[in-house]
């Protein structure tokens, strides 16, 4: 422990010294100085100088955070609010000169302040947090839920009837239910983390311990009017507060350490949507236990079942946000996720899927336009296959990652070369398919050369060391429709097939070359002769 403090930036070093020396002469003061004014100033106001600095310590760790950054906010948002009630009892204390109400209402800030910080346990910062949208909402749902129980339980005491009596075994039992889940929740985390972060949990559970105890011990001293400020009760809290520094300290540059766990399931924030969903359940349990008991009065039970009403009135409200949000979520994940099928996950462009799912709307097209009769230019399908010569020569050479490398500098080259509204789609291996839309039949040659040029332009880069390879193409290519005169003879897959039988000629008679649908229409004279392919139109 003591290797892991002197690591400490010198700031927090400094803040962690001062921290002690407060503790040290609040110690001196509640046990040298006899009780009265005296003793409260000075209690009071090292007390409260001391929730200062343990603040600060907080709010530094969470500034240099970077994967736990959430779960130290929380934490400095208990501390924040620790704060505000040490400065209302300092006030009353120092500047007042007379003690808290016995039903004050400050007392609900105590009380609060334990939601934030075992919020934060639920997130398991020690676990590496996978992707929840909108988990944020749970941490209102549970400030909603702990608040409605001190509304529940406490309030109708405290303002309905107010009762003295009844007050304070309440706001003790209430308090002390937040402290044991606090502490349940931090012997599973210390039972489920390993190394510094069990060392951290160990502290946080033993600081959280003694600051229960201190507390539970205090509230019944101001109960049976035997506390006064600066008693030992003080001096006990004090201890507790400065663990609470220690084990800030602790935590300086704790990261997340790897699980390994894939599934969503299986995230932090999963504990916390469950414990906010427990807690919407419970309320209406509530209001129903209101009813039935006989033995409160009728003013408290109508007050009760209020609290019930609008508490859960909230909660839906929020729910309605959550999974708003969820369902937007869930809709744009789709749609990545349809994205993703349709995208060669190596070179970035269109794959088979997604040119058998679109390919029926363009043809459509095309037949339409030249059933209505109209202008005849720009209306074709142009069907170019390419394959890279010599492709084989890379992997064997250079490996793999080389040609990987090069298949995605022919896509990048490729689309340079097309227009925006042309298809490129990774046909398989190294051999590519552009579909030209919206096109004329006389101007394909064109494209065709303009590919071929850019392939072998210049060489390709195969590695990081700036080996190059120089590689050609061979392209094959064929017109939708092949028939003018009757655009529904043949059917895509054969204007295809017609495609893929002129890029294997291209192949055979010397490669880097495009053969277009003159000379595939030469090597398809077998074909019936209602269906004979006539000269390129």
């Amino acid at each position: 422990m003591l290797r892991s403090l002197s690591n400490l930036p010198w700031r927090l070093k400094a803040l962690g010294g001062t921290v002690l020396v407060l503790l040290m002469v609040q110690e001196s003061v509640c046990f040298v100085v006899p009780k009265g004014q005296t003793l409260t100033d000075w209690s009071e106001c090292l007390d409260w100088a001391l929730h200062i600095a343990v603040a600060i310590i907080f709010v530094y760790i969470a500034w240099g955070s970077t994967g736990t950054r959430s779960f130290w906010c929380l934490q400095v948002a208990c501390w924040c609010t620790l704060l505000v009630t040490n400065t209302i009892w300092t006030y009353y204390g120092v500047v007042l000169h007379h003690e808290v109400p016995g039903l004050f209402v400050g007392d609900i800030l105590l009380f609060l302040a334990g939601v934030p910080m075992f919020a934060g346990l639920m997130l398991r910062p020690h676990r590496r947090a996978g992707h929840a949208p909108f988990r944020f909402i749970d941490l209102p749902l549970l400030v909603l839920w702990w608040l409605s129980l001190y509304l529940f339980f406490v309030t109708p005491w405290q303002y309905v009837i107010p009762d003295e009596v009844r007050y304070w075994p309440n706001y003790n039992a209430v308090l002390l239910a937040e402290d044991m889940v606090a502490i349940g929740l931090l012997l599973f985390l210390w039972w489920d983390s390993a190394g510094k972060w069990k060392r951290f949990y160990g502290s946080f559970l033993g600081a959280q311990t003694l600051i229960a105890a201190a507390a539970y011990l205090a509230n019944h001293a101001i109960e049976t009017k035997s506390y006064y400020p600066g008693s030992w009760y003080d001096a006990l809290i004090d201890v507790a507060v400065t663990w609470f520094a220690v084990t800030a300290l602790l935590g300086w540059g704790l990261a997340p350490e790897p699980t390994g766990e894939e599934s969503i399931q299986q995230t932090p924030g999963r504990w916390t949507t469950i414990v906010a969903m427990l807690a919407v359940l419970s309320i209406p349990a509530l209001a129903a236990w209101a009813l039935l008991s006989s033995s409160a009065p009728p003013q408290v039970t109508r007050f009760r079942v209020l609290v019930a009403l609008v508490t859960i009135s909230l909660m839906g409200c929020l729910i309605f946000v959550k999974q708003q949000g969820l369902a937007r979520e869930l809709a744009r994940t789709n749609r990545i996720l349809h994205d993703a099928s349709l995208t060669d996950p190596l070179t970035g462009c269109r794959n088979r899927r997604y040119f058998d799912s679109t390919i029926a709307v363009d043809v459509n097209h095309v037949l339409r336009c030249y059933a209505d009769g109209r202008d005849l230019s720009r209306r074709d399908l142009i069907f170019y296959l390419i394959d890279a010569d010599r492709f084989k020569e890379i992997n064997d050479t250079f490996g793999h990652g080389a040609g990987d490398r090069v298949l995605m500098e022919i896509v990048g080259r490729i689309n340079t070369a097309i227009r925006l509204s042309d298809i490129l789609v990774r046909w398989g291996g190294d051999e590519f398919l552009v579909v030209s839309r919206y096109t004329d039949r006389k101007e394909a040659d064109a494209l065709a050369n303009r590919l071929l040029n850019v392939i072998s332009s210049r060489p390709f880069t195969v590695d990081a060391e700036g080996h190059t390879f120089p590689l050609t193409c061979s392209i094959g290519w064929a017109a939708f429709p092949w028939l003018v005169a009757r655009p529904d003879a043949f059917t895509y897959t054969e204007v295809l097939g017609f495609a893929d039988r002129a890029l294997y000629e291209a192949k055979q008679t010397g490669r880097n070359r495009a053969i277009d649908v003159q000379t595939a229409a030469k090597l398809l004279k077998g074909l019936d002769s209602s269906k004979a392919p006539a000269p390129r139109v």
